[in-house]
């Protein structure tokens, strides 16, 4: 019987992979620790991965020659992102890399909308406010959607559906990506990414992570926005320059930001912490003080439908590909 190691499955992730197998016929093992070079002899015996977790499984391109000698051809990925994986390493190997690209667009689009409404409505300062018994509203009226201008970079699946979102609600969009797509242009305006920047009074943001898109936002970027904007981050924690971020919201060069993503977040996000110890994140422990900061641990994706649509697909393209077949999600080698 065909069978697939199921690297770092969650409670919820496990009834749909268990399903799955039946529908299948294939034997599915869900483990509870992630792909490492410490877990990786537990893939002996199995003829496919399937992974989702916050960092690489190892920094040794041995890793990769290791799993090929234990028969391994392919690893699914259950995510959008594939930056944990060592591409031309896993190709050199021969190993075939697939990802998820759509679980749903749908699912980060609403943690998006629900960020934004949460800094334009001033949650977090009345939240603190009445932590301290002070129910006054003075200092934080807030703007209505159809009066504000919502940037998007990056217009993809993700970035297109939250275009929808707010343009239904009224408000005026303007987007930037390396491809225009003009399907779009009825309910937002193509502009650089500078401009967007500069005009925009919530900068959100849904790109990849790659060599062009590290600290896309950084001080520079940060100095064109208007004090009054916000930054939303739903994308990769590394698109963001975390320090430059702290710094502009300690000194007020822009009012607030939503992120749900973290440079270095494996060290925090996905874990269950001590409340006798200091969490082991400077980063986090300084944001996590800002009244204009709303965080959450990399949850955008967290709901039943995209859970299962990211472990059904994961499953579909390792079958397909240990059975001999092609993967339109494969992921091809970096040049």
């Amino acid at each position: 019987m065909t069978s697939i190691a199921f690297y770092h499955t969650l409670d919820e992730e496990r009834p749909f992979a268990e399903q799955w197998a039946t529908d299948h016929n294939v034997r599915v093992e869900c483990f509870p620790f992630e792909l490492h070079d410490d877990t990786l002899d537990a893939v002996q015996g199995f003829d496919g991965i399937s992974y989702k977790q916050r960092c690489a499984p190892s920094d040794d391109p041995d890793f990769y020659r290791r799993l090929r000698a234990y028969g391994i051809r392919q690893i699914a990925l259950r995510s959008a992102g594939y930056d944990t994986i060592n591409l031309n390493a896993a190709h050199a190997n021969g190993l075939r890399i697939t990802n998820v690209p759509s679980y749903s667009p749908t699912a980060v689009a609403e943690l998006t909308l629900t960020h934004i409404m949460q800094l334009i409505r001033h949650v977090p300062q009345f939240d603190s406010r009445m932590r301290r018994h002070d129910f006054s509203i003075q200092g934080l009226m807030s703007p209505e959607i159809s009066e504000l201008t919502i940037g998007i970079i990056g217009v993809g699946r993700i970035g297109s559906t939250v275009a929808r979102i707010f343009h239904s609600l009224g408000a005026t969009v303007i987007g930037n990506d390396i491809t225009e797509n003009h399907n779009l242009d009825t309910i937002l305006t193509w502009t650089s990414r500078d401009n967007l920047l500069a005009t925009a009074d919530v900068v959100t943001l849904h790109t990849w992570l790659d060599d062009t898109t590290r600290h896309l936002i950084d001080k520079h970027s940060l100095s064109l926005m208007k004090p009054t904007a916000y930054l939303a981050n739903l994308s990769r924690g590394a698109v963001v320059d975390t320090q430059a971020l702290i710094d502009a919201l300690q000194n007020h060069r822009i009012a607030g930001a939503a992120i749900d993503v973290l440079e270095n977040e494996a060290a925090v996000f996905g874990n269950r912490l001590s409340d006798d110890k200091p969490v082991p994140h400077n980063a986090y422990n300084t944001l996590r003080t800002l009244p204009n900061a709303i965080i959450t641990p990399h949850v955008a994706f967290f709901t039943d439908h995209a859970v299962r649509n990211m472990v059904q697909q994961s499953l579909n393209d390792a079958l397909t590909i240990i059975t001999g077949g092609t993967s339109p999600h494969e992921i091809q080698p970096e040049r």
